[in-house]
């Protein structure tokens, strides 16, 4: 599958399961109550578990045909708290992705972040609507919760196309940008603003759109398709490529630093990264190492320690 580029071998399944469900994602959305209290029906909570699912599995959000095998594993993670406000709630979210690799069953981490601002009202049974051209709908706080849903399953097909084609993922970039410069507002509402944070819905995608800043896309695509997914067929020319990856990485970071995309590409990829360097020649493992520990701090004794 990985020796087509994502929208040609859509292309290409577009002719030969025309009847297929063209739906992009395979999301799994789960709502956690367990910090609102007893005082509300938690049924309304499995309701709006549901609401999502079919919200973002059942939409369609792009031109492009997928088969079943071709659609987008993600996970929603909605931890609620409640609000002295009815039916309003905040919440942080987790939004998990992965892409597979060529010629394996193994699943590469793509997107692995937590949105801790987000504030929305849900009423039981309310429809989840959205609308590209009104984002803002007319109740700012009703509204905000579709369009922050929005926003990440743009960017995650936005990543995805990246990892398949040298820039495939501009117009998804695009469309999550439009979210935010019509994002909906009201009290308590935020991560769409520069001024909201330097981690935040309106950086992720200012970074991937600014010009700036466009080697972040030849990264994303040199690190899938020209690593990860020749892994299988020349792993020392694969694992070279990848080194070369985090060199690209390196100057990135000592150009533009406290760019909220440095740190967003490394989160959930330690294990892989571990485990495809400690297969390496002893002077490339210590180069990886040298440079994981510098760029991903977090994570820097285990890199210290596994890539020795």
């Amino acid at each position: 599958m990985m020796l087509f580029t994502r929208v040609k071998w859509i292309v290409f399944l577009s002719f030969a399961i025309s009847f297929a469900n063209a739906q992009e994602l395979n999301a799994r959305v789960t709502v956690n109550s367990s910090r609102v209290g007893t005082a509300v029906n938690k049924n309304v909570f499995q309701t709006l578990q549901t609401a999502l699912n079919t919200f973002l599995n059942n939409r369609k959000w792009s031109k492009d045909v997928f088969g079943p095998n071709e659609k987008i594993d993600c996970s929603f993670f909605l931890n609620l708290q409640p609000t002295e406000e009815a039916n309003v709630y905040s919440a942080s979210l987790t939004i998990q992705a992965a892409r597979p690799v060529f010629n394996s069953s193994y699943l590469s981490p793509l997107i692995n972040f937590q949105d801790e601002d987000v504030t929305f009202k849900y009423v039981e049974f309310q429809q989840l609507e959205f609308n590209e051209n009104r984002v803002s709908g007319t109740d700012g706080l009703a509204s905000n919760l579709t369009a922050v849903f929005a926003y990440y399953a743009n960017m995650i097909l936005a990543f995805d196309y990246d990892t398949f084609s040298p820039r495939g993922g501009d117009g998804y970039f695009l469309k999550a940008q439009n979210i935010v410069n019509n994002a909906p507002e009201s009290r308590g509402i935020t991560g769409w603003k520069a001024f909201d944070g330097k981690r935040n819905r309106y950086w992720l995608v200012e970074n991937m759109m600014n010009s700036r800043y466009t080697i972040m896309h030849d990264i994303y695509y040199a690190y899938y398709r020209l690593g990860l997914d020749h892994m299988y067929d020349d792993e020392a020319a694969a694992r070279a490529e990848m080194l070369n990856v985090l060199n690209l990485l390196s100057k990135f970071n000592a150009d533009n630093q406290n760019t909220m995309i440095n740190q967003f590409f490394y989160q959930g990829k330690a294990n892989e990264l571990i485990k495809i360097f400690s297969k390496a020649a002893p002077q490339e493992k210590l180069r990886a190492s040298e440079l994981l520990q510098k760029m991903d701090i977090t994570n820097a004794t285990r890199y210290k320690a596994e890539l020795k």
